[in-house]
């Protein structure tokens, strides 16, 4: 009777643990593709603020920087306090995480933000997620081995994409602007930065603090480096409404969400699931901004898109 009893317990807590698998691994799918979605939309409020407000991408960067360090960090003080008194106390730590602040998350917006003003939200989207192809070859490097027969794929495919994206098709000349194509990258670039940089910091003091703390020091850099204080900005509300857009979704909605479908799914599932970000972003630029795309600007944007599936796929099945 003991021993069917004890059955029956490790049943339901097998059962048990089931249901909250699947429920966590719910809400990262539900986190990670809604997080994609905010990002690729706050891109299009900021596209509508270069193209039809004349504003100053650095400035932009400057506002979401500094209000989004400062709510994110303060969201976190409550369960975070004592975690950001011990880490101003370990200067390894603090100097991972203000090189976190300046070249990932910093470094990332301001590119991100830049190349949206040389070209649209949705062609820099898509170059951001060039970054898996980064990865991928950080990782070789790494073991000190050549790419796979998937991986290879991946790449001639990425660098196709790419190629579609910046001349049309034809090399003979360029169908977004150096400096458009030259930012899309740093992108990406800076996008390796901070999924690679914080991993250590983020098991040790959590995604929050990391998060909120790294993105209040590159907040308050940008805007001493800047002097954001003499910009002269006059918007109407249409443009500020845009502003609350690209910095409620882009960074105080879309960060902590894409942290938090990460820890509940992993970076392979959650890379895949990012792809709503530029699929939004083109959305939102062909009938909010009436950006017009071409056949080849399409093409483009597939091949760098399988990439994506491509290399998930051979993550989760490693």
């Amino acid at each position: 009777m003991s021993e069917k009893n004890e059955i029956s317990e490790i049943s339901e807590i097998s059962e048990a643990s089931a249901v909250r698998e699947k429920s966590r691994s719910l809400r990262g799918i539900v986190c990670t593709t809604v997080g994609g979605v905010c990002w690729g939309v706050s891109g299009a409020c900021g596209q509508y603020l270069f193209d039809s407000c004349g504003i100053a991408p650095v400035w932009l960067v400057c506002v979401r920087m500094l209000v989004g360090g400062i709510v994110l960090t303060l969201l976190a003080l409550p369960k975070h306090g004592r975690s950001l008194l011990a880490l101003v106390r370990q200067p390894r730590d603090f100097g991972k995480l203000v090189l976190f602040g300046l070249f990932g998350l910093l470094l990332c917006q301001f590119a991100y933000l830049t190349s949206i003003g040389y070209t649209n939200a949705g062609t820099t989207t898509v170059l951001q997620n060039l970054n898996l192809i980064f990865i991928m070859l950080i990782t070789c490097i790494h073991a000190r081995k050549l790419p796979d027969r998937v991986q290879t794929i991946a790449l001639v495919l990425a660098l196709a994409g790419t190629f579609i994206l910046a001349t049309g098709g034809d090399p003979r000349h360029m169908s977004i602007s150096p400096q458009g194509l030259f930012w899309g990258l740093l992108t990406a670039v800076a996008v390796t930065v901070y999924t690679l940089l914080p991993r250590q910091l983020v098991q040790t003091w959590g995604k929050e603090l990391v998060t909120g703390v790294g993105m209040l020091i590159g907040g308050v850099f940008i805007n001493l480096a800047s002097q954001s204080w003499t910009f002269s900005i006059s918007l109407s509300w249409k443009g500020w409404l845009a502003v609350g857009g690209a910095v409620i979704l882009g960074s105080i909605v879309a960060f902590p969400l894409f942290m938090q479908g990460i820890a509940d799914v992993g970076p392979v599932k959650s890379s895949m699931l990012a792809a709503t970000e530029p699929v939004s972003a083109t959305v939102c630029s062909a009938l909010w901004l009436h950006t017009a795309f071409s056949l080849a600007d399409l093409i483009g944007f597939g091949l760098i898109l399988i990439t994506i599936f491509l290399l998930a796929r051979e993550d989760s099945e490693s």
